[in-house]
């Protein structure tokens, strides 16, 4: 019987973004959680048994391929192929003054991330979304009070800033490397430590997060997808 593809992708990442990925499929075989087979979470792979590991690095066609494959008996893994990656979404809305704006809110109602500003074309602002689903999973956390820095290996092209408005609160940012803003809370909170869980969930919900695009008055409207 020929295989049966479940999941199947292909394309360019950054040395970031490979680390990324990895990194989240080590922390589920520790945590002994169902390992994400796709970046979105939606597909994910549950083994119970120890896995045989094959790791091959070979060279043809003027190219190199290094493969890493872990095989089970079918038996002993449960495969999800519409895993609930994600509790939150992604709303697309025009604010007040015609701009377009997103904001992620959590199932439980709250706002954990918007865009912080506005955006002229509603493709600037779809771009906001997928820069925070391919940036924020792999984030380093930095405390800006502390003159900290991000190391200069793993995490994504974007850092999280915990730091402290006017007002004594304090709040988090998304930075991306190239200085631009990508999301922040939106609110400030009582303690560092509320700030820190509120970056988390968006650590953990952003990147299998659907987007829904909004009525002008502000009612769902449909669930869109982003290139």
């Amino acid at each position: 019987m020929p295989d049966e593809p479940i999941h199947e992708s292909r394309r360019s990442r950054s040395r970031q973004a490979m680390a990324t990925y990895f990194r989240r499929i080590a922390r589920a075989l520790g945590r002994g959680e169902p390992v994400p087979v796709d970046d979105a979470g939606t597909v994910t792979a549950d083994p119970d048994a120890e896995p045989e590991v094959e790791v091959e690095l070979e060279r043809g066609d003027g190219t190199v391929h290094f493969e890493v494959e872990m095989e089970w008996p079918e038996e002993h893994v449960e495969v999800d192929e519409d895993a609930a990656a994600s509790k939150a979404a992604f709303e697309l809305y025009v604010d007040s003054a015609d701009e377009h704006r997103w904001r992620l809110r959590h199932d439980n109602g709250n706002i954990i991330a918007d865009s912080g500003e506005g955006y002229a074309d509603k493709r600037d602002a779809q771009s906001g979304i997928e820069s925070v689903r391919r940036n924020a999973p792999g984030a380093h956390v930095i405390d800006v009070s502390r003159d900290e820095e991000a190391p200069d290996d793993g995490g994504s092209d974007a850092t999280f800033e915990l730091f402290e408005d006017a007002a004594d609160e304090h709040r988090w940012r998304l930075r991306h490397d190239n200085g631009n803003v990508v999301a922040d809370g939106g609110q400030g909170y009582a303690s560092k430590q509320k700030a820190r869980q509120g970056l988390n969930s968006v650590k953990s919900n952003a990147p299998g997060a659907p987007v829904e695009e909004l009525d002008e008055d502000g009612t769902g409207g449909d669930e869109t997808e982003t290139e």
